[in-house]
């Protein structure tokens, strides 16, 4: 299976590509309902052929338009991560807005090259240079470049699973799925907090949920929620089950903590720990909203993770697991699961049986 933090890189930046290309079908067409018939360019006197120019055009622009993909996604959006939307924007519009004259320039000469001459590539390149049409393309192509760029900002706001979601129109209708949930808690959370001031908890908080995106992402999981101190992580069961990557996702997260401890230290003179709850079933998925429009997951899996969670407390554990999930585990070498008890939830007859899971034993009991 290929890597999941591939994956994401993939969907990211392929809008990109999408984008460019979709702007460039509108751009070709309107230009061929422009020059119809015409054999040459009226400003510049250079061939024209529509169906050069469509391939040409549309190939070029995918291409562009992966190459913003991949600068913004490896690199700008690091540069200005902790500006305000429209800071972003501006910055990274002016960005490409130079970038978008120099590429302009290139494709102009490489086209003259090609289908034109190589002797007269310079000439012709400045006598397009001195024409509203040159211009009009640089506008056009920033409009593009802002465009993506605004996308790939409600994208990443709203998380890359969950804007595609909403743009496919997968949770249009409610859906039953089978999915397991993980609520993460941070331990003393509320004695922290006065300790440290609020304002320097929100930062901690800040770096706490950063620190785990990585192990979230490479594990296939998907934040839900973001409650105070709690994180809610959700795996569709197929995912979250192969190569137990549902409680990999734990350990990834420990083992990141662990090497980041001197730092939560010297920072905030503390260093999180946390606890973890998980649970498998079935959720009823859909849309809801009007004013504001959201994703949500319905079902008792919710309440019984919740449970679940609060109880690693009165355990002693760092994670609890129920016996639905461990029974659709993977046997491994990598932890130990062992049952340590029962949950009754209210209303409920059956009980939910409690595995603890342990990563320092080389043996699932």
């Amino acid at each position: 299976m290929t890597h999941p933090k591939y994956i994401r890189y993939f969907k990211q930046i392929l809008p990109f590509g999408m984008i460019w290309f979709i702007f460039a079908f509108i751009y070709c067409l309107l230009e061929y309902g422009l020059l119809g018939d015409l054999e040459a360019y009226p400003t510049t006197g250079n061939p024209y052929d529509f169906k050069q120019s469509f391939l040409f055009t549309l190939s070029f622009s995918f291409f562009i338009g992966l190459m913003q993909g991949v600068i913004e996604v490896s690199w700008l959006r690091k540069q200005f991560g902790n500006n305000s939307l429209w800071m972003k924007i501006v910055l990274k519009s002016s960005f490409y807005l130079i970038l978008t004259i120099v590429v302009i320039v290139l494709m102009s000469i490489l086209n003259n090259v090609l289908y034109v001459s190589e002797v007269t590539a310079i000439e012709d390149l400045k006598k397009f240079m001195s024409v509203f049409a040159f211009w009009s393309i640089v506008l056009f192509v920033i409009v593009i470049s802002g465009i993506a760029v605004f996308f790939s900002e409600i994208s990443e706001y709203f998380g890359d699973g969950v804007f595609f979601n909403f743009f496919f129109g997968k949770y249009h209708r409610p859906i039953q799925e089978k999915r397991i949930f993980m609520f993460l808690d941070m331990k003393s959370s509320t004695t922290i907090a006065e300790e440290i001031g609020h304002k320097r908890y929100f930062d901690l908080i800040k770096d706490y949920y950063a620190d785990m995106t990585d192990p979230i992402v490479e594990t296939f999981g998907e934040i839900y929620q973001y409650v105070g101190d709690e994180i809610v992580v959700s795996w569709q069961a197929k995912r979250g089950l192969y190569n137990n990557n549902c409680i990999a996702c734990f350990d990834k997260i420990s083992t990141i903590f662990e090497k980041r401890k001197s730092y939560y230290i010297e920072t905030f003179g503390i260093a999180p720990e946390f606890k973890a709850g998980y649970h498998l079933g079935e959720v009823t998925s859909g849309e809801i909203g009007i004013a504001k429009r959201d994703i949500v997951y319905t079902g008792d899996i919710l309440n019984t993770t919740a449970r679940i969670q609060e109880k690693c407390n009165t355990y002693d554990a760092k994670i609890l697991i129920s016996g639905e999930l461990y029974s659709e585990l993977t046997e491994t070498t990598n932890f130990s699961s062992t049952k340590i008890g029962e949950l009754l939830l209210r209303g409920k007859r059956q009980v939910v049986q409690l595995y603890k899971v342990d990563f320092d034993f080389f043996k699932k009991v």
